[in-house]
């Protein structure tokens, strides 16, 4: 049986703060979007709807509960720095 990936450290920044090269303090959208993860982490939800494709974005709570990145680019990587 293979050992559990070891899990990574987070970046050093709250959850409910993107980085700034996945979502641009410029971003149209940045409010609701921000609006919509902090919501998600409250409730403890793996992510949320996202206002203008309708795609499912994971949160940070949950990328950051996995313990590891998938190198996939997601909005709230707990791990980029």
């Amino acid at each position: 049986m293979a050992a559990p990936p070891q899990r990574w450290p987070l970046a050093p920044r709250e959850l409910d703060e993107p980085h700034p090269s996945r979502l641009r303090e410029d971003h149209p959208e940045r409010a609701e979007i921000l609006a919509r993860h902090a919501e998600a982490l409250r409730e403890g939800s793996p992510g949320y709807l996202d206002p203008s494709s309708g795609l499912f974005v994971l949160s940070a709570g949950f990328l950051a509960k996995r313990g590891f990145c998938c190198t996939r680019g997601c909005r709230h990587c707990p791990y980029v720095t």
